[in-house]
């Protein structure tokens, strides 16, 4: 069967496709991936259902689109991690498989997934791509919301898109999770989740298409007073998650879900806690930090 992507809404034909005529677990060829991301310049966001993978297959397969991402933003690290540092350990399981207590403190950290994000924004150099594979889901709830970060810009008024155009914002984990009441920190990890500066305004390398760069760890606006920027950067994620410009993906066991963190937010939805909910996440790298990178 050929490769080929279909929107999953006819009313919005550029937001989110449907991949179908592929394998993961076989593998891809570089025909077939050229055409995965060409389908990611168009949709932003692909689906590809009943994808039976191993971390392995999910790794070669995302591959293909750039460098990964260590899953140093991950609490658990060293002999803590379920996982290898190429898999982020997007669950509710301890090591040996059961789930976390409520009050668990990689659950709470945890929590901040919940808002709206664009992965790794805290990190010099952002995510490109992420892979997201769901291996076991729970009977409800757990939906991961997507925001077309695209369209947030092209239906800004010509005044707000004047004033944000060169802004640059810093972004840090330390602010997401303390926007939850999570600060319990150590000094290591203090040190390594300092703000980064991010422009607020992003041209797309390959399309040339701008988009707001909105995520829950942006806290500040260089030269801003705090206060101002976090009511501005409320207003825009407001205005960019609008029901109009969001897809909300139902999970279904096996499904693997793939999108541009330069030109969306994403957030996951409640969940039963005592339930497992078990998905993998590759990350691919971004070329270079987004200052560096053409406004």
């Amino acid at each position: 069967m050929t490769l080929s992507i279909h929107p999953v809404d006819p009313a919005r034909p550029d937001f989110v496709g449907e991949v179908s005529g592929v394998t993961i677990a076989a593998g891809v060829t570089p025909a077939e991936a050229a055409a995965i991301e060409e389908g990611m310049d168009r949709y932003a966001v692909l689906v590809f259902r009943a994808q039976a993978i191993d971390d392995a297959q999910q790794v070669a397969f995302s591959r293909h689109f750039g460098p990964l991402e260590l899953a140093t933003g991950d609490l658990a690290q060293g002999q803590e991690r379920r996982l290898s540092m190429e898999i982020n350990d997007i669950s509710n399981l301890n090591r040996d498989g059961s789930v976390m207590a409520r009050d668990d403190r990689k659950r709470l950290f945890g929590l901040g997934n919940l808002l709206w994000h664009s992965d790794s924004s805290f990190k010099a150099t952002p995510a490109k791509f992420s892979l997201l594979s769901a291996r076991v889901i729970p009977e409800g709830g757990g939906n991961t919301e997507f925001a077309d970060m695209r369209r947030a810009w092209d239906t800004l008024d010509e005044q707000t898109r004047a004033l944000v155009r060169d802004l640059v914002c810093e972004h840090s984990q330390l602010y997401s999770r303390g926007t939850l009441g999570f600060t319990d920190f150590t000094p290591e990890e203090l040190a390594k989740w300092q703000p980064v500066p991010q422009r607020l305004v992003r041209r797309h390398p390959r399309t040339g298409r701008l988009s707001l760069f909105l995520s829950s760890h942006a806290g500040a606006i260089q030269g801003w007073p705090v206060p101002e920027a976090r009511a501005l950067l409320r207003d825009l994620t407001e205005h960019a998650t609008q029901r109009e410009n969001v897809y909300a993906h139902v999970w279904r066991p096996q499904d693997l879900v793939m999108w541009d963190n330069r030109v969306t937010m994403h957030r996951a939805r409640r969940y039963d806690p005592t339930q497992v909910r078990d998905l993998h996440r590759t990350t691919v790298a971004d070329m270079a930090p987004t200052l560096e990178q053409a406004a």
